[in-house]
């Protein structure tokens, strides 16, 4: 330290010692008064300067490609399937091993996370050698994850009770996490035996350079109409865990039957690629959705969406006498209806009627010589099989009206009907 102050010191006093020559002053000044006066203004844009630092860090922020546990999670199997089972195999991900307790005693441990740009998996043990109540699935609920411009919601899990009642091994989805977070904290909800609800949290670090690289990216902005209105296709991301599929609907009849998303296949190498699940929520815009399918084969040739099957609406206007009732089917617009019961109660009219599963009646009511009655609601849906080994689902219509109907009147129907419609994707 103190040769490098006495040559400081030296440097000082030759920078010191140096002169300009006596004739640079004067060439200075006569520069000056012969140089017109030029006024500049820089108008500073906060937008540019905000877009740039964002642009800096970012560059700095990327997923990287491959990131490893150094060891693959053990005891998860039965929780893991697809993607997630080869990805664990391989050791990729980051080992967390944080723990907190609940209040009855159980011991919450995060295992280990996996993390890419479409989702963040948590692998989680919950342990009491006292024993854990069968319930403890049905208090215990993981609900987010937290951190730095992050707030996932908890998506999807899975969890198993091992024979000895002491451990529970679990597997919980959530949205996908901001590069920019350094630590996560996961918080859950916690059923006490006075019905109270607490709610705990436990942080762990999050390395984001250690998030996986996202491997196919597109936007597909496709609209395609069906029965009640349209579908549009916004993008397509897939990453080594998972392939969404994003977009909005207007469809006026979407949820009349279930499972509507279900019949949307992602074709890669002309094989289906697995549906994981699908979720959507309303906005200005219409319904929001993403489509969740497995990962996508490593040689990807083609790949292809198809709209094979979707809600349809069929106009029918049907009036349907009801003075005999027979054990056979009546055919609807290719559909079939049975007609099981017609009873009249302190309730009202009661019509138990069976369709196939996806079939649901619109604009039903019954008519009498005076009037038409709307349907009331409708009670007592199950799934039955028919003689034949047909599965129907059965339920009972009920109508305000204290008088034996002539006829069921039906405007029309909604059902799961095929489209056929396909959208290729380029894969260059």
């Amino acid at each position: 330290m103190d040769n490098l102050e006495k040559r400081l010191a030296e440097e000082k006093k030759l920078i010191d010692s140096i002169q300009a020559p006596d004739e640079l002053e004067m060439r200075l000044r006569s520069a000056l008064h012969h140089t017109p006066k030029k006024t500049k203004r820089y108008a500073f844009s906060w937008k540019a300067a905000v877009v740039a630092l964002f642009l800096i860090i970012l560059m700095g922020s990327q997923y990287n490609a491959f990131a490893f546990y150094g060891k693959k999670l053990l005891g998860f199997d039965e929780v893991m399937d697809g993607s997630l089972k080869e990805l664990n195999e391989k050791g990729m991900g980051q080992i967390v091993e944080k723990k907190t307790k609940l209040d009855d005693g159980t011991e919450l441990t995060i295992n280990g996370i996996i993390s890419d740009s479409n989702q963040l998996v948590v692998y989680y043990t919950l342990s009491n050698p006292k024993g854990i109540d069968d319930t403890l699935n049905e208090n215990f609920r993981i609900s987010r994850i937290s951190g730095f411009l992050t707030n996932s919601n908890a998506d999807s899990g899975v969890s198993i009770l091992n024979d000895k009642h002491t451990e529970i091994k679990g597997k919980m989805s959530f949205e996908p996490v901001s590069p920019f977070s350094k630590k996560l904290k996961l918080s859950f909800w916690q059923s006490l035996q006075n019905d109270q609800m607490i709610e705990g949290s436990i942080a762990f670090p999050y390395n984001p350079n250690k998030a996986m690289a996202t491997e196919y990216k597109q936007s597909l902005k496709k609209t395609f109409k069906v029965d009640k209105g349209t579908i549009t296709f916004h993008s397509i991301t897939a990453s080594p865990t998972m392939t969404m599929i994003k977009g909005t609907l207007n469809v006026e009849n979407f949820d009349r039957v279930d499972s509507s998303f279900g019949g949307i296949e992602l074709m890669a190498n002309g094989k289906p690629v697995e549906i994981m699940g699908s979720s959507y929520k309303s906005s200005l815009n219409g319904r929001k959705f993403d489509i969740r399918y497995n990962a996508l084969p490593k040689q990807l040739n083609s790949l292809e969406l198809v709209i094979k099957e979707f809600v349809g609406y069929q106009r029918l206007e049907e009036k349907i006498t009801l003075s005999s009732i027979s054990n056979g089917p009546i055919t609807l617009g290719g559909k079939v209806l049975w007609i099981k019961n017609v009873s009249t109660t302190s309730q009202g009219v009661e019509i138990t009627i069976a369709t196939v599963g996806d079939v649901m009646l619109d604009g039903v009511s019954i008519q009498t010589q005076e009037e038409i009655t709307p349907l009331k609601t409708t009670v007592n849906q199950i799934y039955t099989k028919q003689e034949d080994g047909r599965e129907v689902k059965e339920r009972t219509l009920l109508f305000d009206s204290p008088t034996n109907p002539e006829y069921l009147l039906i405007e029309g129907m909604h059902y799961v009907k095929e489209y056929n419609k396909k959208l290729e994707i380029p894969v260059d």
